[in-house]
């Protein structure tokens, strides 16, 4: 067999005739692709074994689980609630010595700001809050966009979600992230940082209930007071209307075409069998769908999202391709 598995990866790996070597099949195209090779698919430790046997294992530092952040596909949406943005403006101190940290939420067509909320932290129990209340009084927008960071994105789950992502995802809300480094791909927000740091935090408040009132004086005047050139001259509440979708909880998550459907533990793993079967806490108390698709080797999917395949036979867990890397990065002007 092992014989079998490094001839074939021999072949895939050898010189074309323009003296190129074809690209190296990842683990998970191999594993799902057997009938190509006319033999019975091996465990994941075995073809990792020939991998390394060969020096097509890459040797880094950095942990397999990790993640390394990435942008997707940007839209450019005319339609309030298509799109809506969110970020933390950097920190500044108040006038009592603590810390504040403003999460912001703009609508990005009408560059109406839905919220600005005065935070002690950026922790992503308090960003749950933040955006459940902007869901409950606007409904829920079409998808959000933000960076790459704590809470929107995390670097050591599948495709660098997060509990808040998921819980976005569950709610049927679709994520877009800006490439590392590329503040300009979310501008119109950006832009709106730049005014509220400079008419709402200088100087700044006594204390987090005083900053929160300049901000909500601050919101109104932007909304209603202050034209924008961008949207002719208008004011966002000129143009920005909720969304129709009302926010409702999360439904019922359940996969009828999958072989079981299992319920991640608080640990961020499957209990498969005796075998644990380790996930992400991002998925926590989420439902995901489990389908053999080869001997001993099963796909797990998170809503129509595949998120990576296991062998019954030694747990590990091999990620699926990426569905949220756009082919072509487009940069936003704005």
């Amino acid at each position: 067999m092992c014989t079998e598995v490094a001839a074939a990866l021999r072949g895939a790996c050898s010189p074309q005739g323009d003296g190129h070597h074809n690209a190296v099949p990842s683990h998970t195209e191999f594993l799902t692709l057997p009938q190509n090779l006319g033999i019975s698919l091996p465990a994941i430790s075995t073809v990792h074994a020939v991998l390394d046997r060969h020096g097509l294992v890459p040797r880094g530092g950095r942990r397999a689980t990790s993640y390394k952040a990435q942008g997707t596909a940007l839209s450019r949406p005319s339609q309030p609630n298509a799109l809506w943005c969110a970020d933390y403006k950097g920190e500044f101190m108040l006038a009592d010595r603590r810390y504040c940290y403003p999460l912001t939420l703009t609508d990005f067509a009408s560059r109406y700001l839905l919220c600005c909320e005065a935070l002690h932290t950026t922790k992503e129990r308090y960003a749950f809050a933040v955006f459940e209340r902007a869901f409950q009084e606007f409904g829920l927008p079409a998808a959000i966009r933000s960076d790459n960071g704590v809470p929107f994105a995390s670097c050591g789950a599948f495709f660098g979600l997060s509990k808040l992502s998921v819980w976005w995802l569950r709610l049927g809300i679709g994520i877009e992230r800006i490439k590392p480094a590329h503040p300009e791909q979310n501008g119109r927000h950006e832009r709106m940082h730049l005014t509220l740091k400079r008419e709402a935090t200088k100087p700044p408040g006594n204390n987090f209930l005083q900053q929160q009132a300049r901000f909500d004086e601050f919101i109104r005047i932007y909304n209603h007071e202050r034209p924008h050139q961008g949207i002719a001259m208008r004011y966002p509440a000129e143009l920005y209307t909720p969304s129709l979708r009302p926010y409702i909880g999360l439904p019922e998550l359940s996969y009828p075409f999958h072989d079981m459907t299992i319920t991640v533990t608080e640990c961020g793993r499957l209990c498969f069998g005796r075998r644990k079967i380790n996930l992400s806490q991002v998925f926590a108390g989420q439902n995901v769908g489990v389908r053999e698709v080869a001997d001993h080797i099963w796909l797990i999917s998170f809503m129509h999202y595949d998120l990576g395949f296991f062998d019954d036979q030694c747990s590990r867990v091999e990620c699926a391709p990426n569905p949220f890397t756009a082919r072509v990065l487009p940069m936003s002007p704005e």
